[in-house]
C-alpha cells in the first residue's frame, strides 16, 4: 500500500470513543439524586427568573405536581386569567382618554358634544360649535341641480319628500305601460330618471 498517496490522507477512522469535549453539567438538585441536571424547571410564580436543575426523571415528576396558581384565591386566579387576555397591560374604556363628554343626557353620537382633539370639527356637536352640516334643503343650489329640479317641475326650495313624490308621479305618467305601450314619452322618462338620480347623488333625496 502506498502511504504517500493523497487518497490515504483523506481516510478517517472512527475512534473507539467520542473525543469531543463534553460540557460538564451540574448535578440534579432533587434530594438524594446524583444524576446530571439536563433540564430546568421554574421555582414558582413569584420567582419567574429562578429555576431548579433536575434530571429528566425528576423534572417530569416536578412538572406533574407543579401549580402556578398555588397560594392564590379563586378571585385572584379569575382576575389573573382576565388580565392575561391583554398581556397584563393596563386598559381603558373606549373614549375615557380621548375626550370629555359635555352632555351625557344625549345618546346620539352626532349630538353628544365631544371635547376631543378634533381640529376639523368632524365629531363635535354641530349646533354648539357653529359647524352644522346643512340639510339638503339648505344647501346652495347649483345650476345643474336647479335644472334637474326643473325637469321634475320643482322649485329650488323643494323638500326631499316632494322630490320623491314628484318622481314617482312622473314615472307612472310617462311609463310605456301606463300609456298602452306607447313609447312616445320614453325620452321624457329617461330625462326624469336621470334628473332624479343626479339629485339623489347630490343628497337631495
Amino acid at each position: 500500500m502506498n502511504t504517500n498517496s493523497p487518497l490515504f490522507d483523506r481516510i478517517r477512522v472512527k475512534p473507539d470513543h467520542d473525543r469531543r469535549l463534553q460540557t460538564e453539567l451540574p448535578g440534579c438538585q432533587w434530594p438524594g439524586c446524583c444524576a446530571q441536571a439536563t433540564h430546568r424547571a421554574p421555582k414558582g410564580r413569584l420567582r419567574a427568573s429562578e429555576y431548579w436543575r433536575f434530571c429528566l426523571d425528576h423534572v417530569r415528576e416536578y412538572n406533574n405536581s407543579y401549580n402556578f396558581f398555588a397560594g392564590m384565591s379563586d378571585d385572584a386566579i379569575a382576575q389573573y386569567q382576565k388580565e392575561s387576555i391583554t398581556g397584563h397591560r393596563p386598559t381603558w374604556k373606549m373614549g375615557s382618554l380621548g375626550g370629555r363628554r359635555t352632555r351625557s343626557s344625549r345618546t346620539d353620537f352626532r349630538s353628544a358634544g365631544w371635547a376631543a382633539d378634533d381640529p376639523f370639527r368632524l365629531f363635535g356637536d354641530a349646533a354648539a360649535n357653529g359647524h352644522a352640516r346643512p340639510a339638503p334643503e339648505e344647501r346652495k343650489i347649483l345650476n345643474a341641480q336647479r335644472r334637474a329640479l326643473e325637469v321634475l317641475g320643482l322649485e329650488g326650495d323643494a323638500k326631499r319628500a316632494d322630490i320623491k313624490s314628484r318622481f314617482k308621479t312622473l314615472v307612472k305618467r310617462h311609463h310605456p305601460d301606463a300609456n298602452g305601450g306607447d313609447r312616445g314619452s320614453e325620452d321624457r322618462l329617461r330625462q326624469i330618471i336621470a334628473a332624479y338620480n343626479y339629485l339623489k347623488s347630490a343628497g337631495f333625496c
